[in-house]
């Protein structure tokens, strides 16, 4: 038995992330908020988009506006974590409710959200209402509820496995986690796209209900005794806990905290700019058809499976997390660089590996501040929830301001290019994209600044013996 056992453990996957407070089947369980998380992630940014654009014709301004509904919220992510350190409940629970709340958020968001979309597209689906404005006030009400439940049960979900997991496990639960959200995205792309392959108004109802059903038993599944009972008196729950100015007063006091929470945010940026141009860039600019630019995104995928597998690796044998973030960014140069030189160069081949590359580093980069965020001194007024709630703010607001820009830009400086302004050689639709993605480069360059004072600091013992990154390594 001890031999299977160490069998086990050396071969299957995350296997060793498990303890004795959080054993293997629990974990798996728990982890299933993240795939309902990212079935959602894919319905709103990815499968409505394309609905509401082409199949309801909604104008495009519109839908992208309530697609950036829940990125508003995201601000408020490090709030849910504060609350979901102070909850006081007569069952000592203070992660399970807010997990419970986000989930019924998300399912009631899904669960209204098709007839509130036929409602907006009436003039395709005839469906008709006296009331103005009804289908615009019905979607995004539908959005903001999934967009509210998507972030508390994320901002709680991550606070319950850091509360659970050793200072020993937990880089390897983050990097599970991290998997499991890019499998629910993976498999709810797959599956969303295969049932609504011919789009009628009954389908519709039926896949994003269907999604809203399924929200709500893996995220019961989830949640089911993740936490002990801890009966409290009513004195006890009656007690004074700190507000939520003192606590991020507290957590910003340690100095690398709002340092991380701008690394995260600059990084972000810089590995999300390119979200909604890849595939245009590989159809517009390198000709590829719409089959091969499909496939970019198992590119991404399995570039960033690549960089999760070697992120637990890495972070179990002790490395620094704020060095290993720099790895990530550094493959993000070489992967932009690769996406830039693909053009001149007429290669696909060289396209495909940048973005398995963006991927990778963007796996690295993630896993490893999240990481940070875990492991970094709490006190009892600032507890990991709002540590957790502060990077998934950063990172979501991050995010979603990003691929604004990123469009944004590329329409601007394509304009401005194709009108001659720029001369003759820079006359091409491929000068959008390219400014696009020489601002990524120098946005991973601009967090590699930021991150530097970082590397000093441990939060994990140091057993690498990496190559130093920068001034920061030096002895003071």
């Amino acid at each position: 038995m001890s031999m299977l056992k160490r069998i086990s453990i050396r071969y299957l996957p995350f296997a060793d992330a498990a303890s004795d407070d959080l054993p293997l089947g629990q974990l798996l369980r728990l982890s299933l908020f993240q795939v309902s998380v990212g079935m959602a992630a894919v319905l709103l940014l990815g499968t409505l988009n394309r609905v509401m654009i082409v199949e309801l014709q909604v104008p495009a301004f519109l839908v992208a506006c309530m697609v950036a509904l829940p990125v508003l919220i995201a601000p408020f992510r490090a709030l849910l974590g504060f609350k979901s350190d102070t909850y006081k409940s007569a069952i000592g629970w203070k992660r399970l409710p807010y997990l419970w709340f986000g989930t019924l958020w998300q399912f009631g968001g899904l669960a209204i959200m098709p007839a509130c979309l036929l409602v907006l597209g009436g003039e395709v689906t005839q469906t008709t209402y006296d009331i103005p404005f009804a289908g615009e006030i019905l979607a995004a009400l539908a959005f903001v509820m999934t967009g509210i439940g998507m972030h508390m049960t994320q901002t709680a979900g991550l606070a319950l496995a850091a509360d659970r997991a050793t200072d020993e496990t937990r880089p390897r639960v983050v990097a599970l986690l991290y998997v499991m959200f890019l499998v629910g995205m993976g498999v709810s792309a797959v599956v969303i796209g295969w049932f609504l392959r011919e789009f009628t108004p009954l389908e519709l109802i039926q896949v994003i209900q269907s999604c809203a059903v399924l929200t709500l038993v893996l995220n019961v599944a989830a949640l089911w005794k993740q936490e002990r009972v801890q009966p409290m008196t009513k004195a006890q729950r009656a007690e004074a806990s700190p507000t939520f100015r003192e606590a991020w007063a507290d957590y910003a006091n340690g100095g690398s905290a709002g340092r991380l929470l701008v690394v995260v945010f600059l990084g972000t940026m810089a590995f999300n700019m390119q979200d909604v141009l890849l595939e245009p860039y590989g159809g517009e600019i390198l000709g590829l058809s719409v089959s091969s630019t499909t496939l970019l995104t198992a590119t991404w995928a399995a570039g960033a499976l690549a960089g999760f597998a070697l992120a637990a690796r890495w972070l179990s044998q002790g490395i620094n997390p704020y060095r290993m973030a720099a790895r990530g960014l550094l493959a993000g140069v070489l992967a932009f660089s690769a996406v830039i030189f693909s053009n001149p160069w007429a290669s696909s081949e060289l396209f495909f590996v940048g973005a398995c590359f963006i991927g990778f580093g963007g796996g690295l980069f993630s896993v490893a501040t999240l990481t940070a965020a875990m492991t970094m001194p709490t006190s009892n007024r600032a507890g990991k929830g709002l540590a957790l709630g502060a990077w998934g703010a950063a990172q979501a607001t991050a995010a979603g301001l990003s691929i604004a820009m990123g469009g944004a830009i590329r329409d601007g400086v394509n304009s401005i290019a194709m009108s001659g302004q720029l001369g003759e050689a820079l006359g091409t639709a491929a000068t959008g994209y390219s400014v696009v993605y020489h601002l990524e480069i120098f946005l991973l360059f601009t967090t590699l600044v930021a991150l530097g004072p970082l590397v000093r600091t441990r939060t994990t013992k140091t057993q690498d013996g990496g190559a130093k990154i920068g001034l920061a390594d030096l002895p003071t």
